[in-house]
């Protein structure tokens, strides 16, 4: 990738100039000329150049090992003529020298065996099959993860038999070659990645071509025939072809994403993507274009991956446009697509786009929007590789301390024991600034708090002057004035007690009966 300058600005004091991310349409079409889109993954050939390149390097891998053997065997040959030779003269021979060359002819056989062992994995692959049968009998699946791939499977068995139905004989006849070639298949599990890939693509090449000339069906019904085929095969295939123990897919994933988590502190403005997430609509298909590029790691058939990153670039192209308001420019594409990948670190990213590259439909990459947007994901991931400080416009030792998490260019550094808010960086994601936002309000309460506890704790103190105070001043009355208390004077019930108070007695009334 190269990045060439779009815009000038000066910013601080030093740097004047702005670089962007920019790809000539030319680097993405294959280096043989052909007009098809390359891949990294194929050293910037298309499949169909890189398959006859790997062809012709392994025909010559053969024809020098077979040389070798030969070479060998021929010694070999010499070595037991004069040996014989030695033998037919008078017994005066020391015994030392027939211990030499019995040394000399086994370390010969060995290297010969070792060679012609090497050969022979080319042509018999399935003798390897049973170095690693006792490891795989170990390993035991989840029954969910079991059940989940069963009913997968039988799904797009009914679908691919139903589909088939509708050919008749041409049907019958792709059913049978697909059996036969997902059993086969079976015996091929520990043969390396490049080698899987050439045998599906194979068979692939096989079919479709027999479909043209023996059955005499159009391209147009041969690419709706072998994406079915693809369907069928790679959901029966996956767990044993999806990032092969023989291969690195796993380490690669691993890799990349321990570089996508370092690289969290890059925003829109370094990769001068031109995306408003402020706009609802913008940031909506940002998000669908994030969700879209991570769906694509649950996903069986190659054809189904590449839809996702299908519908994540448009998503992004629509975001652009309704950014700019004007359809958007491939120099445009590039940078927002590897934004995405930025912020939605896919998971088994390598895997995922090696598994596409090796068991794809080759038409599909080398032409067509899906082979473009692929293409451009490879790119994208290629530039992340290798992003450096010149092609984010900063200072080298402030990218490494970036790198490194010793700084962030949103936050500064701080002694605080709060989170502190940048004011000097403009943020353009709706989330962050979210963020920010919360990061703020969170300062704010802890002085509010660390107030009310001050206040608190006055309050607390102020109390307990007040009971001592108050306890002190009863206690000076109570000795200044004693109380004193008398006891009532005993009184009988009929005393005769004078009381104005009380009321009259009764007078008793007699009525006349």
């Amino acid at each position: 990738l190269q990045n060439h300058s779009l815009f000038g600005d000066t910013e601080m004091s030093q740097r004047t100039e702005r670089r962007g991310i920019h790809v000539d349409q030319s680097e993405l079409l294959c280096n043989k000329g052909c007009g098809y889109y390359g891949n990294a993954a194929w050293q910037g050939l298309c499949s169909k150049c890189w398959r006859e390149e790997y062809q012709r390097a392994r025909q010559k891998q053969i024809q020098e090992d077979w040389a070798l053997a030969e070479k060998l065997q021929r010694e070999e040959e010499a070595a037991y003529a004069s040996i014989q030779g030695a033998q037919s003269q008078p017994q005066a021979q020391p015994q030392a020298s027939l211990g030499t060359f019995s040394k000399f002819e086994e370390k010969k056989t060995n290297e010969k065996t070792r060679k012609v062992t090497t050969v022979k994995k080319f042509f018999s692959p399935s003798s390897r099959t049973a170095s690693k049968k006792d490891n795989q009998e170990g390993k035991t699946p989840s029954p969910s993860i079991s059940r989940q791939s069963s009913i997968e499977t039988d799904r797009a068995s009914r679908d691919f038999v139903d589909f088939l139905k509708t050919m008749q004989k041409p049907g019958r006849e792709v059913h049978k070659h697909s059996r036969t070639f997902i059993e086969s298949m079976a015996n091929k599990k520990d043969l390396g990645a490049d080698e899987l890939s050439e045998y599906v693509q194979d068979f692939y090449q096989n079919m479709s071509e027999r479909l043209m000339t023996h059955f005499k069906v159009s391209s147009e019904n041969v690419e709706r025939v072998m994406d079915e085929v693809e369907k069928y095969i790679m959901t029966r295939l996956y767990k044993s072809v999806f990032c092969p123990e023989t291969s690195d897919d796993e380490k690669k994933d691993l890799a990349t994403q321990k570089r996508i988590r370092a690289l969290h502190w890059v925003d829109i403005q370094m990769l001068c993507v031109p995306v408003d997430e402020e706009i609802p609509e913008v940031s909506e298909n940002v998000v669908k274009a994030i969700t879209d590029v991570i769906e694509m790691d649950s996903k069986r058939v190659p054809r189904d991956k590449l839809a996702c990153i299908t519908r994540c670039s448009k998503h992004i192209f629509s975001a652009i446009k309704i950014t700019k308001s004007e359809p958007a420019s491939a120099d445009d594409f590039l940078p927002t697509l590897i934004y995405i990948v930025l912020k939605a670190n896919p998971p088994r990213l390598q895997s995922n786009i090696q598994y596409i590259t090796r068991f794809c439909n080759p038409s599909r990459l080398m032409t067509g929007e899906d082979g473009y947007y692929f293409t451009n994901l490879c790119c994208a991931v290629a530039f992340i590789e290798k992003l450096d400080a010149q092609s984010l416009n900063l200072d080298p030792e402030d990218f490494e301390r970036y790198m490194s998490g010793q700084a962030s260019p949103r936050r500064p550094e701080t002694d605080s024991s709060w989170p502190q808010v940048d004011p000097g960086p403009v943020v353009s994601s709706p989330a962050l600034a979210k963020v920010y936002q919360n990061l703020e309000l969170l300062s704010g309460l802890g002085g509010r708090q660390d107030r009310v506890l001050a206040a608190a704790q006055s309050l607390q103190s102020d109390l307990m002057t007040w009971q001592e105070s108050v306890g002190q001043e009863v206690q000076e009355i109570m000795e200044k004035y004693p109380l004193e208390i008398r006891p009532p004077a005993p009184s009988a019930i009929d005393s005769d007690v004078e009381n104005d108070l009380l009321p009259p007695p009764l007078t008793p009334q007699v009525f006349a009966g």
